[in-house]
């Protein structure tokens, strides 16, 4: 990799929980669009893989550097790396999050409910904190940052009290950086995302639990689509900024009462 060559305005964007699922999906929509993309998690040799398989296919640059997000010294340490090899960070999408099957809220241990807010909700505020630290500081001022809220960001479904507290907050921490990014050119938006096919949601043509009760299967759709509207916010100039955004399977029962 020439990192000289990469070191231009409105290009290179970190990817957290990169290398699976809805990650690698915007990771490869990025690459195919002309961004230089690190992408990172905990483990080294899934985001490899994957690195080796989009650079493959886009003959896009991809880094994989390896992460805890939910630890302040591992977040530091990966923005000083994505630093001396590029020198300036133009998009951060804050992906990577966990959750637990339907568990009755009294059942909850806390070593769970700290796993998920780490990954969900503190390793969102660590790496923000961070890009805002360089944004503020690069040459051209500024950067944009794409949180992944979900739809329980609004909404919860049955039996699901950490992801959902994590994801409402995501809100709250997606509103106040677009607030005090403001004057220094950093743009903040969030991505509501309804039933998106990936191994997380492949259970849902079997039933999901739903607020009556009932277990019901529910559409999905390609994780492209959420991709697709990553990319549309990313593209704007930081003038412009798409607040909330929500994409869903159109047949989830989520509008309404389900």
């Amino acid at each position: 990799m020439n990192a000289e060559n990469t070191k231009k305005p409105g290009n290179i964007a970190l990817v957290t929980g990169g290398g699976t699922g809805i990650g690698k999906a915007i990771t490869q929509a990025l690459l195919e669009n002309g961004y230089t993309v690190v992408i990172t998690g905990r483990r080294l040799d899934v985001l490899q893989t994957a690195a080796d398989d989009l650079a493959a296919r886009t003959r896009g640059t991809v880094l994989a550097i390896s992460a805890d997000i939910s630890d302040p010294v591992s977040v530091k340490a990966l923005f000083e790396r994505l630093h001396a090899d590029f020198g300036r960070l133009d998009l951060l999408v804050n992906n990577a999050g966990i959750g637990l099957p339907a568990v009755p809220m009294e059942d909850i241990t806390f070593e769970q409910w700290n796993a998920i807010v780490g990954a969900n909700l503190t390793g969102a505020f660590l790496c923000t904190q961070q890009a805002m630290r360089l944004m503020k500081a690069q040459t051209p001022r500024g950067g944009r940052i794409i949180n992944n809220g979900s739809i329980s960001a609004t909404t919860p479904r049955p039996l699901s009290a950490p992801y959902t507290a994590t994801k409402h907050a995501i809100a709250g921490l997606t509103k106040s950086t677009a607030l005090d990014g403001r004057p220094f050119d950093i743009a903040c938006g969030q991505i509501d995302i309804g039933n998106a096919s990936t191994d997380m949601t492949a259970r849902m043509s079997g039933g999901v639990l739903q607020a009556n009760g009932e277990i019901a299967s529910e559409p999905t759709i390609p994780a492209s689509h959420v991709a697709d509207a990553v990319v549309y916010m990313a593209s704007l100039p930081l003038d412009v900024n798409v607040l909330t955004m929500t994409v869903m399977a159109t047949q989830m029962p989520y509008v309404g009462r389900g």
